[in-house]
């Protein structure tokens, strides 16, 4: 798989479209960062990591996912914008605003994953991962 963010954010686009209630995924640290930051934003209920057993070969995270109404998600848009083969960074004049702020962008900053709201509170640029709203 050349990206993971990507398989996630679509793994997740795909069990929202069906009404699922909850979805694993593969285990990385950055996947971990990008479920916090939507956990702390309201867009999913919560994330555990499974730890892998006989029957598994790698550690796994199960997301149980958040329904404003039933059959209505509380994530409606997905959007990975930085990919391995294009990479898009933005400076802390030109951090984005998605959907005139009431859906969120996530960056990547030299001090961790955060939202373009945090980025922009503590003057920070990076690289530009994905939009959500």
């Amino acid at each position: 798989m050349t990206d993971p963010i990507a398989d996630m954010l679509t793994r997740l686009r795909n069990s929202l479209a069906v009404s699922k209630t909850e979805v694993v995924l593969p285990y990385s640290k950055m996947k971990m960062g990008i479920l916090g930051i939507l956990k702390e934003s309201g867009y999913i209920s919560d994330f555990e990591v499974i730890t892998r057993g006989k029957d598994m070969h790698y550690d796994q995270i199960k997301i149980i996912l958040k329904y404003k109404k039933p059959r209505v998600p509380a994530i409606i848009h997905l959007k990975r914008v930085s990919t391995p083969g294009r990479r898009v960074y933005v400076t802390k004049s030109t951090l984005p605003t998605v959907l005139n702020n009431l859906g969120i962008a996530i960056i990547s900053t030299s001090q961790g994953l955060m939202t373009n709201k945090d980025a922009r509170k503590r003057k920070l640029g990076g690289e530009f991962i994905c939009e959500i709203y």
